[in-house]
């Protein structure tokens, strides 16, 4: 007997997605998620979005309350929780938007209470390599997508998964704008995120630059150095105080690796220096939405030019947010994915499918 829902031959066009990811719903900063946005990018376009929130769910099925036990303690029952609420919700699609807290096993079992289902995860990290669980897991999905192509993508190629694709993260034009902020937030240069990441290789020019940023009284930083992270929407005011923000990441010789800073700053109004990435430009044209620098002695060259020229860094940033505002904006990149689902490419001048 068919189930309830159309199959995947006969799906319709308002889809029922099941979501699974760390939601962080516990933490102020949770309304900066990527995940966040996309879900209102996928209700906005007429899908049903069920959401499971995997974190918070396998700590309070754990006797002891922490990440460590709970993987141990509580992963049963968390299962068991997820699996029912999916095989109800009769999904059409079942997008794994995290994968840290997902088994292999799990996802075989997702397969067999949702057949119908096209199962897709995604991995917004760095060197997939180094978590050998989330590729094993991986291999289970239909489709796996990132926020990077180059060797982070080939990596789940490699490891056997049907098809991988990149799709960039995404903004939300609602939140994301430029603030006419209180003088608190006003600065010349701004960073948000940390100096290094302790289990990658120190990237040279990232710590340089915010080392140098963090002792100058022109540049606020957040995160890094010892200084506390911004909460909630005020990471945006943060950006939109900023005369230029910093966009630079712990790998910046991957095609079309990206943090969400670099979709982040523009679309909070703030003129973007980026560290120059193979791709970039399919993304951000040079000197019309962005300014790329290729070393720590060239941004700040760059910078203190642009700080004396307001008018060429005005033009830039306005530019650069209705550019992000219109490319990326959370209803545009869910609709990209649901064509990768449904017909198996997008269009983007942007797209890597393997």
């Amino acid at each position: 007997m068919e189930s309830p829902v159309n199959s995947k031959t006969k799906m319709k066009k308002a889809k029922r997605i099941f979501v699974i990811s760390d939601f962080k719903d516990e933490k102020t900063w949770s309304i900066c998620l990527d995940e966040r946005r996309l879900i209102k990018g996928l209700i906005r376009s007429g899908h049903d979005v069920q959401r499971f929130s995997h974190r918070n769910i396998l700590l309070q099925s754990s006797l002891i309350a922490s990440k460590r036990f709970a993987k141990i303690f509580g992963q049963k029952k968390t299962d068991d929780i997820l699996l029912k609420q999916i095989k109800y919700y009769y999904p059409d699609i079942v997008l794994a938007y995290s994968m840290k807290f997902l088994r292999a096993q799990t996802a075989v079992s997702i397969r067999q209470a949702a057949p119908d289902a096209m199962l897709v995860g995604r991995d917004g990290d760095p060197f997939p390599e180094m978590f050998p669980e989330r590729i094993k897991t991986a291999k289970e999905m239909d489709i796996m997508i990132m926020t990077s192509a180059g060797k982070f993508l080939e990596t789940y190629k490699n490891a056997g998964v049907k098809k991988c694709a990149f799709l960039p993260s995404t903004c939300d034009p609602d939140i994301q704008y430029k603030y006419d902020t209180e003088q608190s937030w006003k600065t010349d240069i701004t960073f948000l995120g940390t100096e290094e990441h302790s289990r990658i290789q120190r990237e040279e020019d990232r710590y340089k630059i915010t080392k140098k940023l963090s002792e100058m009284p022109n540049a606020k930083l957040y995160g890094c150095f010892g200084r506390p992270k911004t909460e909630g929407l005020d990471s945006f005011r943060a950006i939109s105080g900023a005369k230029i923000g910093l966009s630079i990441n712990i790998a910046n010789d991957v095609y079309l690796y990206h943090s969400d800073r670099f979709i982040n700053i523009p679309a909070c109004g703030a003129f973007m220096l980026a560290k120059k990435t193979p791709g970039y430009e399919l993304m951000f044209e040079d000197g019309i939405h962005t300014k790329y620098f290729d070393s720590a002695d060239e941004f700040f060259e760059l910078a203190d030019w642009y700080l004396k020229h307001d008018s060429e860094r005005e033009k830039i940033a306005q530019a650069g947010m209705e550019h992000a505002h219109r490319e990326f904006n959370c209803t545009k990149i869910a609709s990209c994915l649901i064509d990768l689902i449904e017909k198996g490419s997008y269009d983007a001048p942007w797209k890597v499918i393997f």
